[in-house]
């Protein structure tokens, strides 16, 4: 493998850090402090890393107190791994993608366009393997990673003009995460990358012309809508895409059994919950979104996503070849997908289109 180099930055931080890296412990009472990149109270991401902070302090009758910081209170948005890594924070919430600076194949333990629900990205990683290759690679960081559940199917984006066709995507400034970044990038867009506190005053100020956050429910609270009126939808570059729960891997051994099995619960419980909240509220500001003036709901035109697969491929096949590992990676990937649309093909798609057909004859 050839990812030694990106591991640089990392340990110059711990380093620097050393004199952060103990926990405090007052009375028996382990005390750790918790990175996230979103503002506090940011819905259904921020909310539910406030809530496994606060699970796990319950759950362990407060012997293990953790105390959240939000995107820049400690330390930036994009440097969340980076301050686990070293010891400056003892654990952090956030998306693999955004750590994919230094390691690109994190961004299968995100999502990939095109690729796996919610429900498929879970079961990759409890049963499919993906934990272990996770694992593996987050060895090199010094941190353990745990599931902590999905937003769901996100939105395509908010843009001020309408994509007719291929063309208007030509010279367009669009902030984009992840992979689909990158193909939207080869498809002549001038994609950015903005945490997740930027993004309205981005479009509020005209930096970028559109812009994909999460969906409906967190769209909506962020005033989206307010700014852009073409609301494309679904996502293609993100139909499920996983968040995590990651642990300085110092300070996980240092804890005793049980509280690492609180630690275990809690993230399991946190997935559970992020997943039910992000599918409730998404369903719940749909509609609502939608009545508000002006707001034209939209699906890309054909030959922008045949652009978009085609793209994919390309982007995928350049990232496997990266290293051995992410090889690996990329064919465990590619052949549960490949799996998980043979199913779809006769439950989940077809029990869908029943559904519709039984809902329009009441």
């Amino acid at each position: 493998m050839k990812r030694r180099s990106v591991l640089g930055s990392v340990a110059a931080g711990g380093v620097a850090a050393a004199g952060l890296a103990a926990p405090a412990i007052a009375q028996g009472v382990i005390e750790w402090n918790m990175v996230m990149p979103w503002p506090r109270g940011t819905p259904g991401v921020g909310v539910n890393a406030e809530r496994f902070a606060a699970r796990v302090t319950e759950m362990s009758g407060g012997r293990l107190a953790i105390k959240l910081y939000a995107a820049g209170e400690l330390v930036p948005p994009f440097e969340g791994l980076d301050a686990v890594s070293s010891g400056t924070a003892d654990l952090g919430h956030a998306p693999p993608y955004f750590w994919v600076g230094k390691a690109p194949v994190l961004n299968y333990f995100t999502g990939i366009p095109f690729g796996l629900t919610a429900t498929e990205l879970a079961a990759w990683f409890q049963y499919g393997g993906a934990l272990e290759l996770w694992q593996e690679i987050y060895k090199e960081f010094n941190v353990v990673p745990f599931f902590a559940g999905s937003s769901g199917i996100q939105a395509g984006g908010w843009f001020r003009e309408p994509i007719n066709s291929l063309a208007d995507l030509e010279g367009l400034k669009f902030r984009i995460a992840g992979l689909g970044g990158e193909v939207m990038r080869r498809l002549g867009v001038n994609t950015v990358i903005l945490p997740p506190g930027e993004i309205s005053p981005a479009l509020l100020s005209g930096a970028v012309d559109a812009v994909e956050w999460i969906g409906p429910w967190n769209d909506r609270a962020f005033g989206l809508q307010k700014v852009a009126k073409y609301y494309y939808n679904p996502s293609f570059h993100e139909p499920g895409p996983g968040l995590e729960i990651i642990v300085n891997q110092d300070r996980w051994n240092e804890l005793t059994p049980d509280l690492q099995a609180i630690i275990r619960a809690a993230a399991s419980a946190t997935a559970f919950d992020t997943l039910a909240d992000f599918t409730y509220n998404n369903i719940e500001a749909f509609q609502p979104l939608l009545a508000e003036a002006g707001i034209e709901a939209r699906m890309w035109p054909e030959d922008v996503t045949d652009a978009m697969a085609r793209e994919t491929w390309n982007v995928l096949a350049d990232l496997a070849a990266t290293d051995e590992f992410t090889g690996r990676v990329h064919a465990s990937f590619m052949a549960f997908l490949e799996k998980c649309d043979f199913y779809a093909q006769s439950f989940e798609i077809p029990m869908l289109q029943l559904r519709q057909r039984a809902l329009a004859l009441r």
